[in-house]
């Protein structure tokens, strides 16, 4: 089961301590800043992401938001607050980009599938992070913004993301406007999976957890990697690549399990190996 929804900001990120079904739940819970990527948590976020990696008891992540903002992007007020360096700023912005960067490639790089259960609103890096998830699933209320030419600053870092899972066109009318798409419109282009009703938003997205963690753990990360790799290569290269995997696949355990239960028609015992 996961972990009941509160109202404490004074935790910025709630997690289980025993995953359910290996699933593991990452609760943003800074309602207060509404859910900002302040550089506290960026470093928490990435520290409860990186000891699941390589933790065997979880085999899926849902990343949730307490309060009325899944993620309001970086803090502004704690971004503005580093103006006052002699150099203006420019090595703490240098920083909080870096750390940024980091923490959304941890996400496409991580081993376990990444699912945002998205309500409220994403703008911004929120956007972001939603965008760098394997899925998402959204509250029919949610929005999605990345608002910074409307405060003279280029989502830039957004960008990255979001054109990676948009069409392009898509992509820069958010980015060119800074206008707000509602969940229907997110569904349309393709930043989330699907929309639900806002009562329905936690066990749909558990739902899929759970059906995706009943998989082989080595499956699903032999996939993961595969799949963001062959984005980048050329159509011959990309073929020859997913081939050579397939035949490494083919000669690990779970597959050779999977296939004989298929043919046997029982449930396979899965071993991620």
């Amino acid at each position: 089961m996961s972990i009941r929804k509160n109202n404490n900001s004074d935790i910025a990120i709630l997690l289980e301590d025993t995953p359910a079904d290996a699933v593991l739940r990452l609760t943003l819970n800074d309602s207060k800043r509404r859910n900002a990527l302040s550089e506290e948590m960026m470093a928490i976020l990435s520290s409860a992401l990186k000891k699941a990696s390589s933790n065997k008891d979880v085999k899926a992540i849902v990343i949730s938001a307490n309060g009325p903002a899944f993620c309001s992007g970086h803090d502004l007020k704690q971004m503005s607050a580093g103006r006052q360096n002699d150099d203006d700023g420019k090595l703490y912005f240098t920083k909080v980009f870096a750390s940024c960067s980091a923490l959304m490639q941890q996400i496409v790089n991580h081993p376990k599938p990444v699912i945002a259960e998205v309500s409220g609103v994403a703008a911004a890096a929120g956007c972001q992070l939603v965008a760098c998830c394997d899925l998402a699933i959204a509250a029919d209320s949610a929005l999605f913004v990345t608002p910074g030419v409307n405060i003279g600053l280029f989502c830039s870092t957004p960008m990255v993301a979001l054109s990676r899972n948009v069409s392009n066109k898509a992509a820069m009318e958010m980015l060119l406007t800074g206008e707000m798409v509602d969940s229907k419109k997110a569904e349309k282009i393709g930043l989330v999976n699907r929309v639900v009703a806002d009562d329905a938003l936690d066990q749909e997205t558990i739902d899929l957890a759970r059906l995706i963690a009943s998989k082989s753990s080595m499956v699903l990360e032999t996939g993961k990697k595969a799949f963001y790799s062959q984005k980048e290569m050329p159509l011959s290269e990309a073929y020859e690549f997913a081939s050579k995997v397939m035949v490494d696949n083919m000669l690990k355990h779970d597959a050779k399990e999977g296939i004989n239960a298929f043919i046997e028609k029982r449930q396979p015992e899965w071993k991620d190996k």
